[in-house]
């Protein structure tokens, strides 16, 4: 019996040597319960934004006859939250209370998820895309190079972000014809506004993801691995794609779920600021329209905020579980 304990051991001790960096990491996580409750989270989120407008209780906006029920005055407009109508007990509805203009707070901030996911995944997107690059050329090819290109991230780096962001968005909004584009062939359409924030968001907010790849390509491209690469005549394009890179994806995954966070939270700030696209509904478009009667439709506000904080919560702490998880300092 003891042999064969033993002998099971080896087995499993072998295994957990011979398994994947991957497996590794998920077997990691599992063990991560802050992690799982992110991931638990951020799910629930992507299936609201994909498939929310199928069970929220009302249309979405800003279809004109959407909500042509809750302009009649009273008795919609302004009611509290409540499990049941009043003059229906049968009937749920009014979970997040009403808006000063009769809308649904529940409905508006299911189909504002949509747009939710649509900013975390397109700024982190291109923002991603914009520090690999420039992370990628500084760290690997250094000298003068790196110079230019770490000289301009720390333009972006120290200017006020924020302030020029409110200032671009204002510039390019204002000569907006079309409030959405549409995309042939599957007929999808895509807010005009909307999209020209997420592409300024992208545009401020590259240069310390950059810089944090540039230190991991001026780390790796020194390792034993990448000589042998260069001795053996591989190029420098096959070095950066095919064994920097994949050694950069568990820190490039990380880092994007957090941006995704970061996005999210920059792009309420912006549109509660005023400085949003009205014809999305989004989240902080919702803090921004009630924020004059607060005092009065107080879950205007308390509910969409509280959505949003358990967003960005639940990505950072996602991201903080991938962070324990992908990292091969940790034992397992």
């Amino acid at each position: 019996m003891f042999s064969k304990k033993m002998g099971q051991k080896k087995k499993e001790k072998s295994k957990r040597r011979g398994a994947s960096q991957w497996a590794v990491a998920w077997r990691r996580f599992k063990r991560n319960k802050a992690g799982i409750f992110g991931l638990i989270i951020v799910m629930t989120v992507f299936f609201v934004g994909i498939f929310g407008s199928f069970f929220a209780p009302y249309p979405a906006r800003p279809d004109p006859g959407a909500y042509a029920p809750f302009y009649e005055i009273p008795p919609q407009v302004r009611k509290p939250p409540s499990w049941l109508d009043p003059e229906e007990p049968n009937n749920f509805k009014y979970f997040f209370g009403t808006t000063p203009i009769g809308t649904d707070v529940f409905s508006d901030v299911i189909h504002g998820t949509k747009y939710t996911v649509y900013v975390g995944l397109l700024v982190t997107a291109i923002t991603m895309a914009l520090a690999i690059a420039v992370g990628a050329i500084a760290g690997f090819y250094g000298r003068w190079v790196d110079n230019i290109l770490m000289r301009i991230s720390e333009v972006f780096l120290v200017f006020p972000s924020l302030l020029l962001i409110l200032v671009f968005v204002r510039i390019f909004t204002v000569s907006i014809g079309e409030p959405f584009w549409t995309v042939p062939l599957i007929n999808i359409q895509i807010p005009t506004g909307l999209t020209i924030v997420i592409l300024i968001l992208a545009f401020f907010n590259w240069a310390s993801n950059a810089r944090m790849i540039r230190g991991e390509f001026l780390r790796i491209r020194e390792l034993e691995f990448i000589e042998a690469e260069r001795a053996l005549g591989a190029s420098n394009i096959r070095i950066i794609f095919r064994h920097i890179l994949p050694n950069l994806l568990s820190s490039i995954i990380v880092v994007s779920s957090l941006t995704i966070a970061y996005a999210i939270l920059l792009e309420a700030a912006v549109s509660f600021l005023g400085f949003g696209d009205v014809n999305a509904i989004t989240w902080g478009q919702i803090l921004q329209e009630n924020f004059s009667e607060m005092r009065i439709v107080w879950w205007a506000e308390i509910f969409p905020g509280i959505v949003i904080l358990l967003t960005v919560f639940g990505f950072n702490l996602l991201g903080d579980g991938l962070s324990d998880a992908m990292n091969p300092r940790l034992r397992d």
